[in-house]
């Protein structure tokens, strides 16, 4: 097993050479040689993981530390390896033996070249407390160590730039995920020879396309975090661009020019005659639909949302914060806040939209102020709070966002939230008040709640309403709303706990058949006929009105790391991969626990596949989460607290104080 040379370290060559593989993004190494060692995004396989169940003793960790200081262990690699592969990062051992915690830090260098059978060398960095070791203990130490990782299961090191992340069997790509990657890369749409995003669909089965063959900013976001896991950062970068640049394009609908600020619902890539003499000469043009061809003709608000979002997820990604200081970046981002905050007749911190303005972008009954709009509103302002810089043009800007975020904060946690206790407060609720002091302050009618809600609420557990106005509570639970509130931390954390305990104790309401419930529940007759206008699509249990989307695992799985539940999300993706690829990726599925494939739905559908990618690669690589949630600020809530207490209209105050904007 070992082989040496004057004056050259001991070497190990693995058993298991002639069994391993590679792919084309990764070297795949077998390595039973593995420490206890935990740092940052990068980890490797625990020495405890014995194939017996046993637990490795502490002192075996410690002589295969020791070993790697003073060894080159060299694993012997296929002639078809990927030519070269390169990971460097430090790592921190701990708690070596019983009482007694020893630090030492190791560099892991991999150079592999596909041209003969190559070498993997693991070198490791000299110890922190500088000790040294014969060559002959360092054998010693290996034969030792080695004996203890006999047990082991072979591991696989995943080698990729920013590091090297542990793989054992189920972490591999299953032929879903490898069939998925497939789908979603065929979808990539180029623009002057650079990718610029993925289109909306690309159903083989449906000749007429509608919009469906363009790059939307909503479909295109699991798709970036999915590219952005997978370490393929320039499509995410190039439509953050693109796209900025669309925001600057005239709009106009019937001779109305909206705001400066919007950002498109979607773009297209066109080729047209160059004006000239050639008559074949053509060039590439990116042609964006603000709404003006959209069915309904309405307005994308979440679009510009979703683009900050994304933004700040690119640069905690890659660490490139230079394009979120580009001046163009800076500029669209205050374009996009100045059409958001601008004055208008509300007297509330949520953002008023018409139906349409979001992913349910039909008529569905959600104009007003819906749930979901404000939790990507309160995303967005988070993000760009961190993301301005802080220079004189932007600090009043600043000022008017923090008061924004405490007000909105304040709002949305006390009167969007219900459970069986606030229920029962609104069942016993006095209207017709007026006073500055009422406690119906919307002067909500009890008999406004549905019959069904009655029985359908748990004791435990409760959820954000999908929206609030005057005289008016829509008590459906809306699910993008109610998860993205988790992840920006606009619910607290006791409200975000009870809202999965709700989806978990209403498992077959939510995810049944396939995850999961756009909203729910669905309106039937009458309230179907009323308020949707007998909209043949969103027909009960179908589309918008109840239907069941697996893009919505990705914003799932997000919250349920956040709060600690990464349970609730390998549930619900099993539930999901058992038959999404047989269904050929549809956008959606109809009935009330999601049994049949729409009857409209689009196959192939680039968010379904997108969606399912970054949920099974979140669970891999759960810190990534951070990219995109939002933890509490406590700066926030002391600006709330403030504004509640220098009130003028509340009870005992007797001094002036200044005015707040908005009713919280």
């Amino acid at each position: 097993m070992f082989s040496s040379a004057p004056g050259a370290f001991q070497t190990w060559t693995s058993p298991h050479a002639t069994s391993l593989c590679s792919s084309p993004s990764a070297i795949m190494i077998e390595a039973g040689l593995s420490t206890a060692l935990t740092r940052g995004d990068l980890v490797l396989p625990q020495m405890s993981a014995c194939s017996s169940g046993t637990l490795c003793r502490a002192s075996d960790s410690a002589m295969l530390g020791s070993a790697l200081h003073h060894t080159r262990v060299s694993l012997q690699l296929p002639s078809h390896a990927p030519q070269v592969a390169f990971a460097r990062r430090y790592f921190t051992e701990t708690k070596l033996t019983a009482n007694k915690c020893l630090q030492r830090r190791f560099s892991l260098a991999v150079r592999a070249v596909s041209q003969q059978n190559s070498v993997q060398q693991l070198d490791s960095a000299q110890l922190s407390n500088g000790s040294s070791v014969s060559n002959e203990s360092c054998k010693e130490s290996i034969n030792s160590a080695l004996s203890v990782t006999e047990k082991l299961r072979p591991e696989l090191l995943y080698v990729q730039p920013k590091g090297v992340l542990p793989l054992s069997s189920k972490d591999l790509e299953s032929p879903v995920e490898r069939e998925a990657w497939e789908l979603l890369r065929a979808s990539i749409v180029t623009y002057c020879g650079n990718p610029v995003g993925t289109l909306a669909a690309l159903d083989p089965t449906s000749p007429d396309l509608l919009n469906y063959d363009q790059v939307f900013i909503r479909d295109f976001i699991p798709s970036a975090i999915a590219f952005l896991l997978k370490g393929e950062h320039d499509i995410v970068r190039e439509f953050l661009l693109n796209t900025l640049r669309l925001q600057s394009w005239e709009k106009t609908v019937d001779c109305y020019d909206p705001g400066q600020g919007l950002m498109p619902a979607s773009f297209k890539v066109r080729t047209v005659p160059l004006e000239g003499d050639d008559p074949l000469a053509t060039e590439e043009i990116l042609d964006p639909d603000f709404g003006e061809a959209a069915i309904g003709r309405v307005a994308p608000v979440d679009s510009g949302l979703w683009w900050i979002i994304l933004l700040r997820a690119y640069g905690k990604c890659t660490g490139d914060y230079s394009l979120q200081e580009r001046v163009d970046v800076q500029t669209g981002m205050k374009m996009i806040l100045k059409l958001c905050l601008a004055d208008g007749f509300d007297m509330f911190p949520t953002l008023l939209v018409t139906d349409g303005s979001c992913m349910i972008d039909r008529r569905m009954g959600i104009h007003g102020h819906p749930l979901e709009i404000q939790a990507l509103f309160y995303s967005a302002l988070r993000c760009s709070r961190e993301m301005l810089l802080r220079e004189d043009g932007a600090m009043e800007l600043l000022r008017a966002l923090t008061s924004r975020l405490s007000a909105l904060s304040f709002h949305i946690r006390e009167y969007y939230w219900i459970d069986l206790k606030k229920l029962n407060e609104i069942y016993r609720y006095k209207t017709e008040e007026y006073s500055h002091d009422a406690v119906n302050k919307f002067n909500i009618y009890p008999d406004q709640i549905p019959p069904w809600l009655v029985d359908w609420m748990p004791d435990e557990g409760g959820y954000l309403i999908g929206n609030l106005q005057p005289a008016h509570m829509d008590f459906r639970f809306f699910s993008l709303g109610n998860l993205w509130s988790i992840v920006t931390s606009l619910a607290t954390f006791e409200q975000s706990e009870s809202i999965l305990n709700l989806i978990d104790s209403k498992w077959n309401d939510f995810v049944g058949a396939m995850p999961l419930k756009i909203c729910f529940p669905a309106f039937e007759c009458e309230e179907w006929r009323i308020i949707t206008g007998s909209d043949p699509k969103n027909t009960p249990w179908s589309y918008h009105n109840g239907g069941s989307w697996p893009v919505l695992l990705w914003q799932f799985t997000v919250a349920c790391i956040k709060m600690g539940k990464p349970e609730l999300a390998e549930r619900a993706i099993e539930v999901a991969e058992r038959r999404i690829s047989k269904d050929r990726w549809p956008e959606y599925y109809d009935t009330r626990t999601g049994r049949f494939i729409g009857k409209q739905a689009r196959l192939h559908q680039t968010w379904s596949i997108a969606g399912f990618l970054v949920s099974k690669m979140l669970l891999k690589n759960p810190q990534a989460a951070s990219w995109l949630t939002c933890e509490e600020d406590l700066e926030l809530l002391e600006a709330c607290s403030c504004l509640l207490e220098n009130n003028p209209k509340r009870k005992g105050r007797t001094k002036p104080a200044k005015k707040s904007k908005f009713l919280v």
